[in-house]
């Protein structure tokens, strides 16, 4: 099989956010990509070139999942990860538009950040 019959190419990820509106333009200023859609309670960003993309999606009642993860408290789903050439001046521009960096780090090459909204996402060295 070829993969299921009307499948159209679009392949996405989504977040959940009290306002996908911010979080969007987090992710669009962090990774350079372009708003393809926006509604009040949704809104895609694109990988240029690509059918790729990242969603945000209302969810009024969305808790930021504790990083590491405990006993009865919302837990990480998914997180991003980010190859970048410099970690260093990555963690910068990330905090310059508002994520922060997460207080538990278990890895030395990788930096674990926090969006806006509290969704962690890694930024790696990685070679381009």
């Amino acid at each position: 099989m070829d993969g299921i019959r009307g499948l159209t190419g679009w392949v996405g990820t989504v977040l959940s956010a009290r306002d996908p509106g911010a979080l969007a333009r987090f992710y669009s200023e962090l990774l350079g990509w372009e708003v393809a859609r926006e509604s009040a309670d949704w809104v895609t960003i694109r990988m240029p070139g690509t059918t790729h993309y990242l969603a945000f999606a209302i969810d009024d009642h969305h808790e930021a999942p504790a990083w590491p993860s405990r006993p009865g408290e919302p837990t990480m789903q998914l997180h991003l990860d980010l190859g970048v050439t410099d970690v260093d001046a990555a963690v910068e521009d990330a905090i310059a538009l508002g994520a922060t960096v997460a207080s538990y780090q278990p890895q030395e090459d990788v930096r674990v950040m926090l969006d806006p909204a509290g969704h962690p996402f890694c930024l790696y060295a990685d070679e381009p």
